[in-house]
């Protein structure tokens, strides 16, 4: 394993973090005589660790079932805010995505914006246009690499301490995070997602910038300009006399459509990706954190929040475990609980937007011993929504988001779920296909006259038959250790024999009582 880019005290930097997540997680006070580290110690650590570091913990900063309130509040407190490059590295960036052109007749060295991936400087090109143009970090994506490395290498380490599913969801967690992560260090990527997002969501009346491929590469690109004050300056909101509430409908609206209806979101919508216009409009920037939900997840959450405020138990546990977010072996009184804590959510209209997301909070983190894991798709949707939410309760007493989006997925309900267009173009396309579908039926009703009827599992219960099969195999293979374990101490010395008994019984007993 490459780790050129780590010093010793940076591997025993990020060994103390992990280990403390995973003592924290584990609801444990120390390890080996090793204390985890306070919550603002654990704030310091990973400001000092630097870009991926930061990026994690915004990520972990969602999970409430892993973490106290102590510690979410470090988490979320954390800022992708650090120092520009230096000048020489500046040029080094520079010089390798424009070479010997020059396409500025004017370029600001000063940076307007500066993150862990990248910061962006304001220029002018040759022909007068006002362009902003966003560097990438020099060796950025070799660091990120090797953060990468370390954090599966220790991830490896600490995985036999939890149980099967607290493994799985830190799994899904860090393979989720290196995978968004590296795609961020590419910005011909971030290119492609501005592309995109730009030609699905056209219509939408939110502005995006217009990139100058001619002059873009893997560590620059350079689009238009575009002016704005941030969501979050509301002096200045108020000052230029926007109203806020139509602009937080439309952005409800607009990640409404973007997560539950076209599965298509921009996941990192913080008050500097987002700006307004003087007339109201939206401009949304920063294009590197882009996420697809597939399509039974994107369904299973519509039916998980319309099951929620209609208090359908059985759509919420369904969808729940199509999901993943509960085990198809979780016991019906666990799920009642989940299920009620849930609908006693939607369902009190007296909750101001804070005690929304605490009780949202409080209710993962009794989940923390249930048969329980947050998906992959989750994690950003979470992430995103919070940030949302964060927004909104700046400007409107009692904001409440969920509730907001509720009415318009109510409404949006049909094309979310496929049917485009009114009930008679559905019917005439239930029509259409009608001759398929007989067939259908009659070639499963062949098959099960003749035996050869197969049953098809969904990915959540292949899950769950592995980790029953995976816990019987290693009681088999402990139980086999012991007996053998048992016979070669009697073959080597019959003196052991006290001994060897003792093993054969407890293997014996494994296996009878597993």
């Amino acid at each position: 394993m490459n780790l050129s880019h780590y010093s010793p005290r940076r591997v025993q930097k990020v060994f103390v973090f992990l280990l403390t997540v995973y003592l924290l997680i584990k609801k444990k006070d120390r390890f080996l005589f090793i204390k985890p580290l306070s919550p603002g110690e654990l704030r310091e650590s990973i400001n000092g660790l630097g870009a991926s570091f930061i990026k994690l913990a915004q990520v972990l900063a969602t999970r409430a079932d892993f973490f106290s309130d102590a510690y979410l509040k470090e988490l979320r407190s954390l800022h992708d805010e650090i120092p520009p490059m230096s000048r020489r590295n500046f040029q080094k960036v520079y010089d390798r995505a424009f070479g010997n052109s020059e396409p500025f007749e004017r370029f600001n060295n000063k940076p307007i914006a500066s993150a862990s991936i990248g910061e962006v400087h304001e220029a002018w090109l040759k022909n007068g246009e006002h362009v902003a143009v966003k560097l990438r970090r020099w060796q950025i994506a070799e660091q990120v690499k090797a953060d990468i490395r370390i954090l599966t290498l220790f991830n490896r380490l600490f995985r036999p301490l939890f149980s099967h599913y607290t493994k799985n969801s830190i799994d899904s967690l860090i393979a989720e995070f290196s995978d968004m992560i590296l795609k961020e260090t590419s910005f011909r990527n971030e290119l492609s997602n501005l592309k995109h997002f730009s030609t699905v969501y056209g219509e939408s009346g939110v502005v995006f910038p217009v990139p100058y491929e001619r002059y873009c590469c893997d560590d620059a690109i350079v689009m238009s300009f575009e002016e704005g004050i941030r969501f979050d300056d509301k002096e200045s909101l108020l000052k230029n006399k926007i109203d806020f509430q139509t602009a937080m409908t439309q952005l409800i609206s607009f990640y409404t459509e973007q997560m539950l209806i076209n599965g298509y979101f921009h996941a990192d919508p913080h008050p500097g990706n987002l700006l307004i216009r003087p007339n109201g409009q939206l401009v949304l920037l920063d294009f590197g954190m882009v996420k697809r939900i597939s399509n039974p997840a994107r369904i299973a959450i519509i039916e998980m929040v319309k099951s929620s405020h209609e208090q359908d138990f059985e759509l919420y546990i369904s969808s729940c475990k199509r999901l993943g977010v509960i085990s198809y072996e979780a016991p019906q009184d666990q799920m009642t609980e989940l299920a009620q804590k849930m609908f006693n959510i939607f369902n009190d209209d007296s909750l101001d937007a804070t005690s929304m997301q605490e009780l949202a909070f409080g209710v993962m983190a009794s989940m923390r011993d249930f048969p329980f894991k947050l998906p992959q798709e989750a994690i950003y949707i979470m992430r995103a929504s919070a940030i949302i939410e964060g927004l909104g309760t700046i400007y409107i007493p009692n904001f409440n988001g969920v509730k907001d989006i509720l009415p318009l997925l109510q409404k949006n309900i049909p094309k979310a779920l496929g049917a485009d267009n009114g009930i008679f173009e559905a019917l005439k396309d239930e029509v259409g296909v009608l001759p398929l579908t007989l067939r259908q039926i009659k070639t499963g009703i062949q098959k099960i006259s003749e035996d050869e009827l197969r049953i098809h599992l969904s990915e959540r219960q292949l899950e769950w038959l592995e980790s029953r099969i995976g816990r019987h195999i290693a009681t088999f293979k402990s139980s086999f250790v012991l007996i053998a374990l048992a016979f070669f101490l009697l073959m080597i010395d019959p003196s052991y024999r006290n001994a060897a008994i003792i093993l054969f019984a407890i293997g014996a007993l494994r296996l009878l009582y597993k």
